[in-house]
C-alpha cells in the first residue's frame, strides 16, 4: 500500500509507461501521414508542378499558420474524430477598427431602455406636478390651504387675547 493510505490507480490495472523512443516514433508516423495526405490533396487538384499551396503558405506564412493553429486548438476531445456542425454555435469574428460601424444606431440593452424610460417618466411627472395637474399636487395644495386657514385663525385669536389683556391692564 502506498503512503498516506491511498490506493494506487484503478483496481487490478498495471501501470503502463511509454518510452521516449515510442513517443518519437508516434510523432514521426503522424508527420509522415500528414505529408502523405497533403501530397494526395495536391495531386487530386490541378496537378501543377510548382506546388501552389506551398508557395501561398510561404507568402502568407503569418496568417495561414495562425489560422491552422486556431483550428487545431478549437478541435478538442471527440471533435478531432467526428466532424460536428452545430448551427447554434456562433463563431466569433474579430473586426478591424476600420470595419467598426460607429455612425449606425446603437442597440440598447433591455435594462438601459427601461432605465431611460423610467427617467423620462419621472421628468414628465415632475412637469405635471409643477403645473399642479397631478392628484398629489392637488392634495398638497388643499392641505396647504387648510393649514393657512388654521394659522390665520390662530393669529387672529392671539391678537384678540392680547387686546383683551391690554384692555384689562388699562381699565384695571
Amino acid at each position: 500500500m502506498p503512503k498516506g493510505g491511498r490506493k494506487g490507480g484503478h483496481k487490478g490495472r498495471a501501470r503502463q509507461y511509454t518510452s521516449p523512443e515510442e513517443i518519437s516514433a508516434q510523432l514521426q508516423a503522424e508527420k509522415q501521414k500528414a505529408r502523405e495526405e497533403e501530397e494526395q490533396g495536391e495531386e487530386g487538384g490541378d496537378g501543377a508542378a510548382g506546388d501552389p499551396k506551398k508557395e501561398k503558405k510561404s507568402l502568407d506564412s503569418d496568417e495561414s499558420e495562425d489560422e491552422e493553429d486556431d483550428y487545431q486548438q478549437k478541435r478538442k476531445g471527440v471533435e478531432g474524430l467526428i466532424d460536428i456542425e452545430n448551427p447554434n454555435r456562433v463563431a466569433q469574428t474579430t473586426k478591424k477598427v476600420t470595419q467598426l460601424d460607429l455612425d449606425g444606431p446603437k442597440e440598447l440593452s433591455r435594462r438601459e431602455r427601461e432605465e431611460i424610460e423610467k427617467q423620462k417618466a419621472k421628468e414628465r411627472y415632475m412637469k405635471m406636478h409643477l403645473a399642479e395637474k397631478t392628484e398629489q399636487a392637488k392634495a398638497d395644495l388643499a392641505r396647504l390651504a387648510i393649514i393657512r386657514k388654521q394659522r390665520e385663525e390662530a393669529a387672529r385669536k392671539k391678537e384678540e387675547e392680547r387686546k383683551a389683556k391690554d384692555d384689562a391692564a388699562l381699565s384695571g
